[in-house]
């Protein structure tokens, strides 16, 4: 799942090593059986939730203890205990880097909206007069543009976010445009190496290089239209029906915010593509910008109410003045307590949970099977169909670890249907997990799958223009 989304950045590079198997053979073992049933389960349970109302982190945090515990136990009765300390930890590592990346996103997104700039865009649409369907294409559009050079988590839900406070009332629209919106931003990282932390891998393999992705803008517009197109028919196209409340001003410093978020994400581009570092470093650097900013909005606070409150004595604004009496300082650390914790614990049992299947052997296996029965063509298509339910980062790496004997095309279609695949399923993607969360049930698992017809359709389409265009 978008390494589970390490794919939510511009492209953390992914340590490699939580990928090889062990030194012991575990996939015909009783332990790793084991392991891939209660992996199954969980999944089961995630999927259910909706009509289960179990939080999906907690049967993912089991089966991730379950699976480390059984391998703990396994090789230190080897006397291998040592190595699989490694390979925790660097899975470990790799969570670690998201979970940070992930936490100031939610972080300034948090704060956008505290300040009050998602409801002054929905007031801005509202006054555009736009339909519902023009809302849809426009956080597509916008989905699929921006992820193409900043990270497709994000994007998403600032999308979802604009989604949510324009069309608050209208459930269904809600659902179909995250579909929508899911299915932009995987298709929008495709074509660039900063859009999913797949094409990074590939573009540092040397397998492709950097200019040689954008041959993929075409079939990943293609991935976006199709079911964007078959879904806007089921939008009713009527105007967003403006609101009647009182709409309060953006508060002090929103917009100071919005511009230190687009700083942070180009920092941590830089910190990549000129530094060799990974992203988290420009994340958590650019935190330190909206930390600094919090701290300008609060010793500045006093003053400014002051000059406020004269101008609007002055003028007899009674509002204002009731305003300015409401006004609340910017605090940074509630709007870290306001990320989606569930998702963010759901994010470190995927990525357990699969690193440990990987270390059984379980992933190489699979790729190993696959490019040695298989045309590359086919086995290419199968990799964007199993990243729809696994993490498509360890089965990439599993194919760059086989180095298959494939053209240029080739690798090009690999970072293709790796990184729509997964919006055949909601649970296949960063985004789509997050969007989960963050609808509350709204948009859920079972909703994304009863237009996987129509995403797959888009699928296929994109696969064939690639072909058609670029060759095998």
């Amino acid at each position: 799942m978008k390494r589970l989304l390490l794919l939510a950045s511009i492209g953390v590079p992914c340590v490699a090593m939580a990928s090889e198997p062990g030194s012991i053979e575990l996939t015909h073992s009783a332990y790793g059986l084991i392991a891939v049933i209660i992996f199954g389960l969980a999944y089961m349970l995630v999927i259910a939730e909706e009509y289960l109302h179990l939080s999906k982190s907690k049967p993912v945090l089991v089966v991730a203890g379950g699976i480390w515990l059984m391998l703990g136990w396994v090789y230190s009765q080897q006397g291998l205990a040592v190595e699989a300390q490694v390979a925790f930890n660097h899975n470990l590592l790799e969570y670690a880097q998201l979970l940070l990346f992930l936490l100031v996103a939610m972080t300034y997104i948090n704060a956008l909206e505290e300040r009050g700039l998602f409801n002054a865009l929905k007031v801005y649409l509202e006054n555009k007069g736009l339909s519902l369907r023009g809302l849809f294409w426009v956080t597509g559009v916008l989905a699929f543009a921006i992820s193409s050079f900043a990270n497709n988590l994000t994007t998403a839900m600032l999308m979802c976010a604009i989604v949510m406070n324009v069309a608050a009332h209208d459930r269904k629209f809600i659902a179909l445009a995250c579909v929508n919106i899911v299915v932009a931003a995987n298709a929008g990282g495709t074509f660039s190496p900063f859009g999913d932390i797949t094409t990074l891998m590939i573009w540092q393999s040397g397998k492709v290089q950097f200019a040689e992705f954008f041959v993929l803008i075409l079939p990943a517009i293609v991935n976006f239209v199709v079911p964007a197109v078959i879904l806007s028919f089921f939008i009713n196209n009527t105007a967003i029906v403006a609101s009647h409340e009182v709409t309060l001003p953006m508060k002090r410093g929103a917009k100071r915010i919005f511009v230190m978020f687009l700083l942070t994400i180009a920092t941590a581009v830089i910190c990549h593509s000129l530094f060799g570092m990974p992203p988290v470093l420009g994340m958590m650097f650019g935190l330190s910008y909206l930390k600094f900013t919090g701290y300008y909005l609060r010793q500045s606070l006093p003053s400014s109410l002051d000059k406020k409150r004269q101008k609007a004595t002055e003028q007899n604004d009674l509002q204002a003045l009731e305003r300015l009496g409401n006004v609340v300082p910017f605090d940074v650390f509630s709007n870290i307590a306001r990320a989606e914790w569930d998702t963010l614990m759901f994010f470190y049992g995927i990525v357990m949970a699969v690193g440990g299947l990987g270390f059984m052997g379980y992933l190489h296996l699979v790729s190993e099977a696959v490019y040695v029965n298989w045309e590359p063509t086919y086995a290419n298509i199968a990799v964007g169909l199993m990243s729809a339910i696994v993490d498509n980062i360890p089965v990439v790496f599993a194919v760059l670890a086989m180095n298959p004997m494939m053209d240029v095309n080739q690798w090009l279609l690999v970072a293709l249907t790796a990184g729509v695949g997964g919006s055949l399923l909601s649970i296949g993607s960063a985004a789509g997990v997050a969007l989960m969360g963050q609808t509350k049930g709204i948009y859920s698992f079972g909703y994304h799958l009863k237009w996987s017809w129509a995403i797959g359709l888009g699928y296929v389409a994109s696969i064939v223009t690639h072909l058609v265009l670029n060759g095998v």
